[in-house]
């Protein structure tokens, strides 16, 4: 089973996916991102821009996902293969999402959704909004990934505004058939955690 859970940058896929991988045990967490990453540091800084409209990205993740689906079949493994990415291109969607659903795929996909003020809020709180708040890749292309997002090919839609992380995976797993452990974090030790995985997922360029 695949677990695609899309949503706006700092919609919290990331915290989502980790907490998901947490409770559900067995369960894996493969990161689009990295391949994207890799294929933009192996471009010339002139010719950089968005990963996902380089076609190698698609065919990639689609086939690193597919062979990360049929493995864990293969070996009887008990957990899903959690995907956290954002993804609004319907095109894209469909070369991805679309073909490893044809290929015979369970997935499961998620959109969190947020009201706009939210989401800005959470990407000032992990420092996503430079100084220059229009130079921000996350907030340029926001409004935009609200808008696609909420069209019913990106279904099913989870708001997030008032809902903690944990409730959201939990959420996740219940629509997906997935029985989840439960969250027995304090308050403190759950914000730490969540500090702790933005720190582990920070990116360089």
């Amino acid at each position: 089973m695949l677990l695609w859970i899309n949503g706006p940058f700092g919609g919290g896929k990331t915290q989502t996916a980790y907490e998901l991988h947490r409770r559900l045990p067995g369960s894996v967490v493969c990161d689009p991102e990295h391949v994207g990453f890799g294929l933009r540091r192996m471009q010339p800084a002139a010719l950089r821009a968005d990963f996902q409209d380089i076609p190698a990205w698609r065919q990639g993740v689609r086939e690193v996902l597919d062979m990360a689906l049929r493995d864990m079949t293969m070996r009887g493994h008990p957990g899903p293969v959690i995907a956290p990415m954002t993804l609004v291109h319907p095109r894209y969607f469909a070369e991805i999402v679309g073909r490893l659903r044809d290929e015979g795929h369970e997935v499961h996909h998620f959109a969190l959704l947020a009201e706009r003020s939210t989401v800005l809020r959470r990407l000032r709180e992990r420092g996503a909004i430079r100084c220059r708040s229009g130079d921000s890749f996350a907030v340029a292309r926001l409004d935009e990934c609200l808008e696609r997002l909420r069209e019913p090919e990106f279904a099913e839609h989870i708001h997030t505004d008032h809902v903690p992380v944990p409730q959201v995976a939990e959420r996740v797993a219940r629509s997906a058939g997935l029985s989840i452990a439960p969250a027995t974090d304090g308050p403190l030790r759950a914000r730490l955690r969540r500090f702790a995985t933005s720190v582990r997922h920070i990116r360089f360029e």
